[in-house]
This record gives C-alpha cells, sequence and structure tokens, in this order.
C-alpha cells in the first residue's frame, strides 16, 4: 500500500509514526528546501507543492498511491490541490482511500451545546467557511468516483511536542477564563488510529468528528498540567482583558460540545486518551514538560 500526503505537517508525521510499517512507499509535499531535507530524513519521498506550482513528478506518485491524505488548509477560498489536481486523483488507477483533514470549527458556535456529524455547519469566521467550501469540493469529488472519500473533523490537537505540560513548563501557559467556554481536544494517537481504522474500513463521503470524550473549560488542562509537574497554576486572566493575537482569540468564538459516537459505532475506534487527563499523564510519564534544574 502506498501512502501520499499533502502536507505532511505535525498530525500526518504522528499518524506515519506507528503506521509506517503498513505502507510500502511514503511522499508527501514540501515549499521549503528544510522541509524537504526533514522528509528524506524521515524517509518520505518529497516533491514540491503549493497552491500556485508543483513538481510535475507528482502525477506519477498520484498514480501510484493506494492511499491519499490531504492535510492543507484551503487558500484564496478554495482547496489547492483539487484546484491543480483533480483530474490527475479522479484518473487514479490505484487509489481506494482519500482522508480530508477539517476542523470541528466548522460547525461555529452552539452555545455549549452538543454537536454531531448531522449538526448543519454553521461556521464564525472566514477562515472556517472556507473550510467548509473545501470539504463540499472533496465530497464532491468522491460521489461518483471509485474511491471513498472521508472528512474527519479534528478538535483542539495536542500530543508529543504540543501540549500544556510543556506551556506550564516554560512559562507561556495563560488559564484564561471565560465563563461557560469549552472544548474538545484529541491526542494525535487518537487521530492516527481513526485514521488507520478508516483506512480498513473506507466509507464512500463519511465525514467524522475526532474528539476526545469530554469537552471542558480550557483553564482547567493548565491547572491539570501545573499538577502533574508540581507547579503552581498561572494566575487566572479574564479573556476580555487578555491579550492574545486575533487568530488565538477567534477560536473563543466557538463554544460546543462535540460527539464523537460515529468512530466509536462505525470504526470500532476505543480511545487511548479519552479526556485531557489520561493525555497529559501519558505525556508527562514519557517526559514532556520535565524541568532540568
Amino acid at each position: 500500500m502506498n501512502l501520499f500526503i499533502f502536507g505532511p505537517g505535525y498530525t500526518a508525521q504522528q499518524f506515519i509514526g506507528p503506521y509506517r510499517h503498513r505502507f510500502a512507499r511514503i511522499s508527501g509535499t514540501f515549499r521549503s528546501p528544510m522541509k524537504a531535507e526533514a522528509l528524506k530524513a524521515s524517509g518520505i519521498v518529497p516533491y514540491f507543492f503549493d497552491a500556485e506550482r508543483y513538481d510535475p513528478d507528482i502525477l506519477g506518485e498520484i498514480g501510484r498511491a493506494d492511499v491519499l491524505l490531504v492535510s492543507i488548509p484551503p487558500a484564496f477560498g478554495s482547496d489547492p490541490v483539487l484546484k491543480s489536481l483533480s483530474d490527475a486523483i479522479v484518473s487514479a488507477p490505484r487509489l481506494r482511500w482519500i482522508g480530508y483533514l477539517s476542523t470541528v470549527g466548522v460547525y461555529g458556535d452552539a452555545n455549549g451545546a452538543w454537536v454531531d456529524e448531522n449538526t448543519p455547519p454553521s461556521p464564525v469566521n472566514e477562515r472556517s467557511r472556507h473550510r467548509i467550501a473545501a470539504e463540499e469540493q472533496w465530497l464532491d469529488l468522491g460521489k461518483d468516483a471509485p474511491f471513498s472519500v472521508q472528512i474527519f473533523r479534528l478538535a483542539g490537537i495536542y500530543g508529543p511536542g504540543r501540549n500544556a505540560l510543556l506551556k506550564v513548563a516554560d512559562g507561556t501557559a495563560q488559564r484564561l477564563i471565560k465563563p461557560g467556554q469549552v472544548f474538545n481536544r484529541v491526542h494525535t494517537a487518537d487521530i492516527a488510529q481513526t485514521l488507520m481504522a478508516s483506512i480498513n474500513r473506507p466509507s464512500r463521503n463519511a465525514i467524522y468528528n475526532v474528539a476526545d470524550d469530554e469537552p471542558g473549560p480550557p483553564q482547567d488542562v493548565i491547572t491539570y498540567a501545573a499538577h502533574l509537574l508540581g507547579l503552581e497554576p498561572p494566575p487566572e486572566v479574564p479573556f476580555a482583558t487578555a491579550d492574545l493575537s486575533p487568530m488565538a482569540r477567534s477560536f473563543y468564538q466557538d463554544n460546543k460540545r462535540v460527539r464523537n459516537t460515529r468512530i466509536k459505532n462505525e470504526l470500532g475506534v476505543s480511545l487511548r486518551f479519552p479526556t485531557y487527563r489520561e493525555g497529559l499523564e501519558a505525556l508527562h510519564a514519557a517526559g514532556e514538560g520535565a524541568i532540568i534544574g
């Protein structure tokens, strides 16, 4: 089985790690020479691709692919992969599975209520509106194709090298308080196993929420990380007066609880880290956030 990845960044690399042995060949895209070298070092055959141009040898690689993972965000209101390579993808003779990594942000603000895959998207910012448009483009591609297209709406991603333990340890964590605000999260190991379960059990034009079992206030995650490290949690900061970038502030526009029932019932996924507590405990046991003094 050959895997091609558009945008082999953090999440895709965390998928490759435990499942590398399942693929005879792994290739993916890059935009900078440094990224190309990093891909080579990790055993991924690199090909240049951006929204405007690409290495023509990508066409042959797509033709050899059985599995296509798309982890590139929309650009200029459309999906850059489909804009450039939809014909090559549709005609790929071996292709049987496409996974598109999206976000639970497409649901918008539910005022803390539960949402699932049947909830109509209601994005509150342009970034999420572009995601919905890209999802629709991929689903349209898959309607009559010989391969199946799956959309994976990811909750807040954390894992090795990206987690609250590291932020608490380096002093950058904030305990932002916005009454009633909750988020779901998902450990990269559970994203990875969900993708592999879907590859093993494709379902045409399926949409999956990939999230943990316990939506909760963001400040609770920081407090628990500090507890694991034996540190005092940072002081509480009211969201209204917090010094945040526009991007960071925009995430707090959405307040919802995300159901993950479908990945369990249809794909047989049993979460390794059903809440942030198990996830942070495992990361701490692996040495994440260790303070050397």
